[in-house]
């Protein structure tokens, strides 16, 4: 049972209007002694609330107070505790990013949905590409290229005509930002255990940002992306509607 509950919600007015109701009508704990705690929001305020507490134990349930909601509940009042523990669990891995800039700087970072590289230049990005310390693709030109996982393969990876990929499914997709050379190239799959490594190419005339969930780095010169079992994130759901049933929905729409 998860009796107590702590609400985080977005700074938007409906959010906020929802953690006025929902904590007057059944309390706020704690988060750090919650057993379960309710995002309200959107898709971007769950990715943060994830990355937050990604080191306890309580597991979270979003609400939709936003615009797409695709890791969100339909929001509801009533009944929530019989909700919560009606719920299903998903499990999911974030990506961890390593990102060598100029001057030898290190950043490191998780992404939920993908880590993705943007050419932060008016001439397109330059990319070699290894897999497991092999060079698969000696030279990407491209507007940029990102890792996706399959929580967030409908996000930025569907709108780059990525694949979709089932949230049990244990590979990542690699794909491409409006490919120039090779041209069209269509992307890859790949083990969930593989470590991808991006080389940038000319980086003084073709400068290169790196992005994980939204935190930016520039001036990348390599960056590293692979699977982090270490970090598990655990998701609840109202029932028949988890990730793969979404997953399953957005591609018949």
């Amino acid at each position: 049972m998860f009796d107590k509950i702590a609400f985080v919600a977005s700074s938007v007015a409906q959010a906020q209007d929802a953690l006025a109701r929902l904590t007057d009508r059944y309390g706020q704990c704690e988060i750090h002694e919650a057993d379960v705690i309710v995002a309200l929001g959107g898709d971007g305020h769950m990715l943060r609330t994830l990355h937050e507490t990604e080191k306890l134990s309580a597991p979270t349930y979003g609400m939709n107070c936003g615009t797409i909601g695709f890791l969100m509940n339909e929001f509801g009042e009533d009944d929530l505790p019989a909700r919560l523990a009606a719920a299903e669990v998903e499990t999911i891995n974030p990506l961890s990013m390593h990102a060598t800039c100029h001057g030898g700087t290190m950043h490191e970072a998780l992404a939920i949905n993908e880590v993705s590289l943007l050419r932060a230049g008016p001439q397109a990005a330059k990319l070699r590409i290894s897999v497991d310390d092999k060079v698969r693709m000696s030279e990407l030109v491209c507007d940029g290229a990102m890792v996706a996982t399959p929580a967030g393969s409908t996000a930025y990876n569907y709108s780059a005509n990525g694949p979709i990929l089932p949230i049990g499914a244990d590979v990542l997709a690699l794909t491409a930002m409006a490919a120039f050379r090779p041209r069209r190239w269509r992307g890859a799959l790949l083990p969930k255990n593989a470590t991808v490594r991006f080389d940038v190419l000319e980086e003084e005339k073709r400068p290169v940002m790196a992005d994980a969930d939204g935190r930016s780095v520039r001036d990348v010169l390599s960056v590293t992306v692979r699977s982090e079992p270490s970090v598990v994130h655990t998701i609840l759901f109202d029932p028949g509607h988890g990730l793969e049933e979404r997953l399953l929905q957005e591609q018949f729409t």
